[in-house]
């Protein structure tokens, strides 16, 4: 559980789209979006204690290719939360489950699209080798992503409901000067990763 908070706690873009939209649209919502991050974490946490060899292989493999489309997200993203007029409520009911889907899938995504992510549970998981080792089976390491996953969903439901205890605070203004700030740094780290697969390139 401590590796799941430790790999969500860091201030990065998911953290970023967590508190604005449980500012704007409440703790739930800020809520499944963390939801969609912890499950992304998840997946990362079943290659490494599964050792699931090719998966690992492909993400090494095409590692710049999937941080390429990870920081176009990361700018598409940023870019339409800057130019956003944002509401403290849904605009229609009737797109509330919907727009909650898309909630959870954009973080995920975001996460997915990491491979930083898993080549940090890869570092994580090869120093403490002996919670996973090959004798332990896989019902062990089952409990192991479990335990992950469940760290990972604490950190963004207290995150959530801490900051939503702030929503009554807020106003559209307010919202509108917030979405600048965050969209501004989502596209910001988007930037910095198309950086980085440049400099690879060339390098």
């Amino acid at each position: 559980m401590a590796i799941g908070i430790a790999v969500a706690a860091p201030i990065g873009p998911v953290n970023l789209i967590v508190i604005r939209r449980a500012l704007r649209l409440g703790r739930l919502v800020g809520f499944l979006s963390g939801m969609g991050a912890a499950t992304g974490d998840a997946v990362f946490a079943a290659i490494a204690a599964f050792g699931l060899t090719a998966a690992i292989d492909f993400v090494l493999r095409y590692e710049l290719l999937i941080q390429f489309f990870g920081g176009c997200f990361l700018i598409g993203l940023g870019l339409r939360t800057f130019f956003a007029h944002p509401h403290l409520e849904w605009e229609s009911s009737d797109t509330q489950y919907g727009a909650l889907a898309r909630t959870f899938a954009s973080t995920f995504a975001l996460t997915i699209t990491n491979p930083a992510t898993m080549l940090g549970f890869l570092a994580i998981f090869g120093g403490i080798a002996g919670l996973s080792g090959p004798d332990e089976g896989y019902g062990h390491a089952a409990v192991l992503v479990l335990s992950v996953f469940l760290g990972s969903a604490l950190w963004w439901l207290g995150l959530s409901q801490l900051i939503a205890l702030f929503r009554h605070r807020m106003n559209d203004r307010l919202l509108e000067i917030l979405n600048r700030v965050s969209g501004g740094l989502i596209a910001t780290f988007g930037i910095a990763v198309l950086g980085r697969v440049a400099y690879h390139l060339i390098w």
